[in-house]
């Protein structure tokens, strides 16, 4: 851990508290799990405190994710009450989902800072381009595909959506979108599947950084506690304003300004890479 003054460890949880407010507007905006925009600016934060390279995304990648488990919960709490999670799909995917989350979490906790930022980098880059290009509702219908290959599908989401530190809604969302399901119910799932997957997620985290050297003040392991603490206040009490914002702005100038802002990530992100 950093050895800091009061002064510097104020300054690092007002930033954060910043990062969750900025999380909590865009994620009322446009709809997505928090952490799409959290763990960039965390990673962007650490790399202006000038924290080691090694350890500067995978505190990203877990802070994010322990912050879902407390907003993913009351989301999901909120569409089961309004009938909007399915339950049935839960329990085929919702097993495939944590295989690819344990798997996730130990690729995660093992690799390199750099591998961890190409992957987000990578998928977010992915994610912008389906937003950007997102067709047509009147598209062709598709049905969701037979075991294996939905059972695959969910691990796959569980594997990426633990590297990137994100809940299942960026990734899930879309893949269930493509098959015509339902968006109110691909929401609401997609709620409950973040906790499938932070909440192992971020106890892998928090394993897998015991011990390490050079991490951020108030850490445990890969979870930075102080950022815990600052982000869901201010992303609980933001997201609101979001969902106002996004009442006042066209559908697709939101898609396209999410889509810009991944772009610029996922290139930013890359150029730090390389």
């Amino acid at each position: 851990m950093l050895d800091v003054g009061l002064a510097e460890a104020l300054t690092l949880i007002a930033i954060l508290a910043v990062t969750g407010a900025i999380g909590g507007i865009i994620s009322g905006l446009l709809g997505v799990g928090g952490g799409i925009v959290i763990v960039p600016v965390l990673f962007f934060v650490f790399l202006a405190l000038d924290i080691d390279e090694e350890v500067r995304m995978h505190v990203a990648v877990g802070t994010s994710l322990a912050t879902i488990i407390f907003t993913g919960f009351m989301s999901a709490r909120s569409h089961w009450k309004k009938g909007s999670v399915d339950t049935d799909l839960l329990k085929r995917w919702g097993p495939a989902i944590a295989f690819g989350v344990v798997i996730g979490t130990i690729l995660g906790g093992n690799v390199s800072g750099e591998v961890l930022t190409l992957v987000f980098a990578v998928v977010a880059g992915i994610v912008a381009i389906n937003m950007a290009l997102k067709p047509s509702e009147k598209s062709a219908k598709r049905s969701m595909p037979k075991t294996p290959l939905k059972e695959a599908l969910g691990t796959v989401i569980g594997l990426f959506s633990v590297m990137m530190g994100i809940g299942g809604g960026t990734l899930s969302v879309p893949i269930l979108s493509f098959f015509a399901y339902p968006i109110r119910k691909a929401v609401g799932t997609a709620a409950a599947i973040g906790l499938i997957i932070a909440i192992p997620g971020t106890l892998g985290y928090i394993w897998f950084g015991l011990g390490v050297e050079d991490l951020p003040p108030f850490s445990l392991g890969y979870v930075n506690l102080a950022g815990v603490l600052a982000i869901i206040p201010a992303s609980m009490l933001t997201a609101p304003l979001g969902a106002k914002i996004a009442h006042a702005i066209s559908p697709a100038a939101l898609r396209y300004c999410f889509a810009a802002f991944l772009a610029i990530t996922s290139i930013r992100m890359l150029m730090s890479v390389f």
